[in-house]
């Protein structure tokens, strides 16, 4: 009898599965500025003239950054709900504490401080030049 849930893979055959968060921004060169000065991402070059798109790295994940012609098209998720905290990014980390440690350490506006979650993880909000959310967690566990 079949429920349609797949099998588990074994330990140490895991396949890696990435994904890359789609932020629509006004400005692509001063967005991704922001995300190398102040959230320590890197990256190596922007597309199109004038440009409008940029992806940003760090620690294995990406981030693109795409720039309309028309400006105000920006949909942070937290502009859903008045005051809303929903994120737009969940990134897994190492070290929450360490990496805290140095968003503040360079300025950067923490939306939530870091604290235990009830799911098992430790994390804390950024927000982004343009309103997105980032959370940064690391497993309580490891």
């Amino acid at each position: 009898m079949s429920n349609n849930i797949p099998p588990s893979e074994p330990a140490g055959k895991r396949s890696r599965w990435g994904i890359a968060p789609y932020f629509i921004v006004d400005d692509v060169v001063a967005t991704a500025n922001f995300y190398r000065d102040k959230l320590g991402f890197r990256y190596e070059r922007f597309w199109g003239d004038p440009p409008a798109f940029c992806m940003v790295t760090r620690g294995g994940i990406i981030i693109m950054l795409s720039q309309f012609r028309r400006t105000g098209l920006m949909r942070p998720n937290g502009k859903a709900i008045p005051n809303g905290d929903a994120w737009d990014a969940y990134i897994w980390v190492e070290d929450a504490d360490a990496l805290y440690s140095e968003f503040k350490g360079k300025g950067m506006k923490i939306a939530r401080g870091i604290c235990d979650q009830p799911y098992g993880n430790r994390d804390f909000d950024v927000e982004d030049c343009n309103g997105y959310r980032l959370c940064f967690g690391s497993d309580l566990k490891s």
